[in-house]
């Protein structure tokens, strides 16, 4: 959208603001306010919007949500007097905010990112990244042209134990790295080795009209995906089950759970060449439930992912020609833990975003990689819409002689809105 009129509204309207701090951007890019505190606002503020309110320690001076109520609720979370908006733009343009954070459904991801480079704003999003492949090329365009610094929400890469794997993922980072377990490697993500991919995320078909809630602007909530009917299972905390707006778990979890085995292997500048999928033939609207997804590297590596109870229960997590890595870190090399300590630990990353910030330098999981491990989620989800095997360029970021898989990757989006 061209924000050029909108500037130039809320400048005649400069009156009318409700909050004025200095923040960073007045002051030059890399800049510090007096009080040293950095301020954002908070796009959708739904469940996990309000969860971005205490995120960084960052001062929270504007909301923005298309639903009244939950505008209202999540501004009385906040002592402080802060500015409310209706339309995202708005806040992006509020002079008061540096940094913007995005916690919308992920249709909307794509085009709220690439607005606030435009705008000079620094970038605090949910996963995943963007709801397709194209998406994402422009947010990584984005960013690298009006220099931002952008973080995506999710952490496992760094810190924390990697959900039911009984293990944060640094040890095992060190692990692969010392080539003990040898190469190609199979990473497999399922049940079995602590991962569930959350199938009550699947869509319902046949959804009748319902009337639009008076405190929901619907249209606003559709954006740039195609006009459907309302239905309150379209919305809100049920909206993943529909491939408009996300793809059900695999698009919820999907770079929680592959983004790390993405920087285990080694893989953070490239893209699997192929997905394999084993799955019934999917709704065009309601995302269903899957069997399996299998991605391949061109080295070989592989990503398996595995639904609820699907395949050997005692499959390990890694799997090497010269040893497994089993829930808990538990090794099958003889005297591997003594053989581990004469490798290095894996390199430290940059972890806080805050200092990013004031540094102007990448934080650990940014537009470059979370590009790369979106995309994984997002050929998956090609794969299962299509029901096929397909084959990707990861130099080109296309899929290979296939058009119709291509015109996922670059999807229509409802006028007026572009990215």
């Amino acid at each position: 959208m061209n924000m050029t009129s909108r500037r130039q509204f809320l400048k005649a309207m400069g009156g009318v603001t409700l909050l004025t701090v200095v923040p960073r951007n007045v002051l030059g890019k890399g800049m510090i306010a007096p009080s040293d505190e950095l301020t954002k606002g908070i796009i959708g503020v739904g469940g996990m919007g309000r969860g971005h309110i205490p995120y960084d320690n960052t001062r929270v001076v504007a909301m923005c949500d298309v639903d009244k109520n939950h505008l209202s609720k999540a501004a009385a979370l906040v002592k402080e007097k802060i500015n409310l908006y209706h339309d995202f733009r708005d806040l992006i343009l509020d002079k008061n905010v540096d940094i913007v954070h995005i916690a919308t459904p992920p249709h909307w991801h794509g085009i709220m990112s690439v607005e606030a480079a435009k705008a000079g704003k620094d970038i605090f999003c949910e996963k995943p990244m963007t709801r397709t492949i194209g998406e994402g090329k422009r947010v990584r365009e984005a960013v690298k042209q009006h220099g931002n610094i952008f973080r995506l929400n999710t952490w496992f890469r760094f810190k924390d134990n990697f959900y039911g794997l009984g293990t944060p993922v640094k040890p095992l980072k060190r692990l692969v790295d010392s080539g003990m377990l040898g190469w190609p490697l199979k990473v497999t993500i399922s049940k079995h080795t602590g991962f569930d991919w959350k199938f009550y995320w699947v869509g319902k078909t046949h959804l009748e009209p319902q009337p639009i809630p008076e405190e929901l602007d619907y249209n606003m909530w559709l954006g740039p995906a195609p006009y459907k009917p309302y239905n309150a299972h379209r919305v809100h905390s049920t909206f993943r089950g529909y491939w408009d707006y996300d793809g059900g778990g695999l698009g919820d979890m999907g770079q929680h759970y592959i983004d790390p085995v993405q920087y285990m292997l080694g893989k953070d500048d490239t893209s699997p060449v192929k997905v394999e999928v084993d799955a019934s033939q999917q709704h065009p609207d309601a995302v269903g439930k899957w069997r399996s997804i299998t991605y391949t590297y061109e080295d070989g590596c592989q990503i398996i992912l595995w639904a609820d109870d699907y395949g050997e229960p005692n499959t390990p997590y890694i799997a090497g020609p010269n040893g497994n890595v089993y829930k808990n870190f538990v090794c099958d090399i003889p005297n591997w833990e003594n053989k581990l300590a004469d490798f290095p630990e894996a390199k430290d990353q940059n972890t806080d975003f805050i200092e990013s910030i004031h540094n102007r330098q990448k934080f650990a999981l940014n537009e470059m990689n979370g590009y790369r491990s979106a995309t994984i989620v997002n050929m998956g989800v090609v794969a299962l819409q299509l029901n096929r095997t397909l084959e990707f360029d990861p130099v080109r970021e296309m899929f290979i002689n296939d058009e119709e898989a291509n015109r996922y990757i670059d999807q229509p989006m409802r006028a007026p809105w572009t990215i």
